[in-house]
């Protein structure tokens, strides 16, 4: 290596990166009841994702008889790929048609 290229200098980067800044929304409020409502089960492509929510829907059914479960399976590719790029208006329309969603990380 030539010192005289370095010069006892050097870059330092961020590994941060610039992007448009979104404004914060805070969560959704709760629902008040659940009785008559429909709520969506979304779950991501990990395996124990699917079970989990299945035992959630059981013991929300105990509970709530008239309730009802639509479930969203993300693909087997990373999860945000469906709410932010190529299943985007899929998925909007999903959203819309629930009073609620759940959703299950199946690590």
């Amino acid at each position: 290596m030539d010192k005289n290229k370095l010069n006892g200098q050097f870059e330092v980067l961020s590994p941060g990166a610039e992007i448009d800044p979104i404004s914060l929304r805070g969560i959704s409020p709760r629902l008040p009841n659940l009785d008559g409502k429909r709520i969506g089960l979304y779950c991501n492509p990990k395996r124990a994702a699917r079970p989990m929510l299945g035992a959630v829907e059981r013991k929300l059914k105990e509970r709530f008889p008239t309730l009802e479960f639509t479930y969203y399976a993300a693909s087997d590719k990373l999860s945000w790929l469906e709410v932010e790029a190529e299943k985007r208006v899929i998925f909007q329309e999903w959203v819309k048609g629930v009073d609620g969603v759940i959703t299950a990380v199946g690590d």
